[in-house]
């Protein structure tokens, strides 16, 4: 495993404290990382990181989002002849072991599976939740269950973050779609990388903390619920993107059920804006409408 080049990169935006702890989760890697290639998005809060070396910083205060940052990452680990590039949101910290297990995994069962994704079990520090990866099933993504009885389960779609992207597969499908800006980008690429015959694995020994949002604790019909408040540009983008991947994948007469499935979710959505948010209801509604829209009128 010596000379397997790995890249790590990171997505940032206005957060220097998340993009130093992520960093210092993959200094410590007790696989050495080749390099660490950084695009950042800030406009505010750019990534100052001097004290560090093997690091590349490109600057976009623009903000191109991470569909477009991702396609950078991966045509620099191909121009220089990378063998995976490991991908995080700056909220990530991967344990001083999970590239090390990652690559063990990859080499084991390579044997059994064209791996195109491997990745790890990612744990929201806030509610102590493995955060699924997805299965697409007739008309809609779902989470895949996780289950830690096995050493390793396959999906659809790893979450970006953390996901280990042979660039040997990757040369053979089209890049991740930056026209999805900032959600629903791992669930495209990794269903064609399924499409095209691959395997997505997640390795449930190989741990990662991620910071997903900030989820808000709710007793509903005796239930605990977590509702994650997002902002309206994020809202925007999940209805657009999920209406269109949802619709866009289905055959047949799955593609009315999956319609009737996103109007369903963005009733149930307005909803919980209505009753639980307590800022920007109005922006956040019309951006729950507007991008269920644009989702549709894209198809």
């Amino acid at each position: 495993m010596e000379q397997i080049k790995i890249l790590a990169y990171i997505t940032a935006y206005e957060d220097n404290k998340a993009v130093k702890n992520c960093v210092e989760a993959l200094k410590n890697q007790s696989f050495p990382i080749n390099k660490i290639f950084i695009i950042d998005n800030s406009q505010i809060e750019p990534v100052l990181l001097s004290d560090y070396n093997n690091i590349i910083i490109e600057h976009h205060p623009e903000n191109i989002g991470i569909g477009a940052g991702l396609n950078i990452a991966l045509s620099f680990a191909q121009a220089q002849d990378y063998d995976f590039l490991w991908a995080f949101d700056q909220d990530s910290v991967p344990a001083s072991d999970c590239l090390e297990i990652l690559l063990e995994a990859y080499q084991r069962l390579s044997t059994q599976y064209k791996i195109a994704i491997i990745a790890p079990t990612a744990i929201d520090i806030k509610t102590n939740t493995v955060i699924e990866g997805a299965v697409f099933t007739k008309y809609r993504f779902i989470g895949c269950k996780h289950t830690n009885q096995v050493n390793f389960y396959e999906c659809d779609s790893p979450i970006t973050s953390g996901s280990l992207i042979s660039i040997d597969k990757a040369k053979t499908i089209s890049p991740p779609r930056a026209d999805l800006f900032i959600d629903g980008i791992d669930l495209d690429y990794g269903l064609r990388f399924k499409q095209k015959g691959y395997s997505n694995l997640i390795i449930t020994k190989a741990i990662m903390q991620h910071n997903f949002g900030n989820p808000l604790t709710v007793n509903f019909l005796s239930k605990k619920l977590y509702i994650h408040k997002y902002s309206a540009l994020r809202h925007y983008y999940i209805c657009r993107n999920h209406t269109y991947l949802d619709i866009k994948y289905s055959q047949g007469w799955y593609r009315f059920i999956s319609l009737r499935h996103r109007i369903k979710y963005l009733i149930y959505t307005i909803a919980k804006i209505v009753l639980f948010d307590t800022k920007y209801k109005i922006v956040k509604i019309w951006a729950c409408l507007v991008g269920t829209f644009h989702g549709l009128r894209i198809l």
